[in-house]
C-alpha cells in the first residue's frame, strides 16, 4: 500500500469530521433572529477574534452580535459536547459496556447536586472557580461511592453492577435535587433552567471556566488511549500485556469525571451525548481509542452545537432547554444503534 493512501486513511477521518464541525460552527453563528452571512461570520472571527488583518469593513452591529453573543455560546456548546463525548467514550471503554456513560453511572447526578448546592447557598470559596471545582468533586465522590458499593456487593468491579448502582445513586441524588428545588425561592427559576440544560446567556467567562478542565481531562484520557484498548479485552488480559490496571483505571476515571463535572457546571444536565456519540463514532470509524477519543470529542461538540441551534430556533423567540433536544434525538438514535448491534450479533 502506498504511503499517500495510508496517510489519507489515517488523517481522513479527522479532516472530514473537522470540516463538518467547522461548517456547523459557522452556520450556527450565522443563523438566528438576525441573519448574518456566512462570509461575514468567517471574516469577523478572523479579523476580530484571531486578529488577522483584512482590508474589509465590518458592520459594527454584526460584529457585536457575533463576538459577544453567538460566538461564546456556540464555542461553549462545542466544548461541553466535546467533554461529554470524550467522557462517554472513556467510561464505555473502561467498563466494556455500551450503556456506560456519565449519567448511567451517577457521575452527572453527583456533579449536578454539587453545582445546585453552590447556586442555592451562593457559595464562593474560591471565586468563580467554586462552581466547577465543587461540581467535579461531587461527581468524583459519587463515583467513589458507586465503586465502593459495587466492590462490597460482589468483591469485584462487575460492569453490570456498577451501572445498576449508578442508576440507584442517580435516583437518590435526584431526590435531593428535587428537595433543593422545592426549598428554592428566588433561585428557583435559575436552578430549574440550569437543571434542564442550556448554554445560553453564559458569555466568555463560562468558556474560560470549562477550558482548563477540558484540556487536563482530555490530555489524561489521551495518555491512557492504549490502555483503554487493552482493557477492552478484560483486566486480566490487560495485566498480561503490561498495563498497570489499578493505576490506569483510576487515572481514566478521574479524567472522565473532570470532563463531566466541568461540563455539568457550566451547562447543567445534558443527556445522551456521552451515550450516543461514542457509538456513532465506533460505527463509522472503528473502535480504536486513538481515533475514537478525539473524534468523539469533535462529533460531540458538533452535535451539541446543532442541538443548541435547534433549541433556540424551533420556537423562536422563546428557547427550549438543550437537554430536551438531545433527549428527543438521542433516545430513538440510541434505540436504533442497539437494535442494529443486536441484529449484527445474531447474524454473526
Amino acid at each position: 500500500m502506498s504511503q499517500p493512501v495510508t496517510w489519507i486513511r489515517k488523517v481522513g477521518p479527522y479532516l472530514i469530521t473537522s470540516a463538518i464541525v467547522v461548517f456547523i460552527f459557522l452556520l450556527s453563528i450565522s443563523y438566528g433572529s438576525v441573519q448574518i452571512p456566512l462570509r461575514t461570520v468567517f471574516l469577523t472571527i478572523l479579523q476580530q477574534g484571531l486578529h488577522i488583518p483584512f482590508d474589509v469593513s465590518l458592520n459594527d452591529a454584526h460584529t457585536q452580535i457575533i463576538m459577544q453573543i453567538r460566538l461564546p455560546r456556540v464555542l461553549l456548546a462545542f466544548l461541553v459536547g466535546a467533554s461529554l463525548g470524550m467522557a462517554g467514550a472513556a467510561f464505555q471503554g473502561l467498563l466494556r459496556n455500551p450503556l456506560a456513560d456519565p449519567f448511567t453511572i451517577g457521575v452527572s447526578s453527583g456533579s449536578a447536586l454539587g453545582a445546585v448546592t453552590v447556586i442555592f447557598f451562593q457559595f464562593s470559596f474560591i471565586g468563580i472557580w467554586t462552581l466547577p471545582v465543587v461540581s467535579i468533586l461531587s461527581g468524583l465522590a459519587t463515583l467513589i461511592i458507586v465503586l465502593t458499593f459495587t466492590r462490597l456487593v460482589q468483591r469485584s468491579f462487575a460492569t453490570e453492577t456498577i451501572i445498576l448502582t449508578g442508576i440507584i445513586a442517580s435516583s437518590f441524588l435526584g431526590a435531593w435535587l428535587s428537595l433543593i428545588v422545592a426549598l428554592s425561592q428566588e433561585e428557583l427559576r435559575h436552578i430549574i433552567n440550569w437543571l434542564m440544560g442550556s448554554v445560553g446567556m453564559r458569555g466568555w467567562s463560562y468558556v474560560y471556566l470549562i477550558l482548563p478542565f477540558l484540556v487536563v481531562g482530555a490530555v489524561l484520557v489521551w495518555i491512557c488511549r492504549m490502555e483503554l484498548d487493552a482493557l477492552m479485552y478484560g483486566e486480566t488480559s490487560a495485566h498480561h500485556l503490561g498495563v498497570s490496571v489499578k493505576r490506569k483505571k483510576f487515572t481514566i476515571l478521574v479524567a472522565a469525571t473532570l470532563l463531566t463535572g466541568s461540563a455539568v457546571a457550566v451547562s447543567g444536565t445534558i443527556g445522551f451525548v456521552g451515550l450516543v456519540i461514542p457509538h456513532m463514532v465506533r460505527l463509522i470509524w472503528g473502535p480504536g481509542h486513538q481515533r475514537l477519543l478525539p473524534l468523539a470529542g469533535l462529533t460531540g461538540g458538533g452535535f451539541l452545537i446543532l442541538a443548541d441551534l435547534a433549541a433556540r430556533t424551533i420556537v423562536s423567540p422563546a428557547e427550549l432547554p438543550i437537554g430536551v433536544i438531545t433527549a428527543l434525538v438521542g433516545s430513538p438514535l440510541f434505540a436504533w444503534l442497539l437494535y442494529r448491534q443486536n441484529r449484527r450479533r445474531k447474524g454473526a
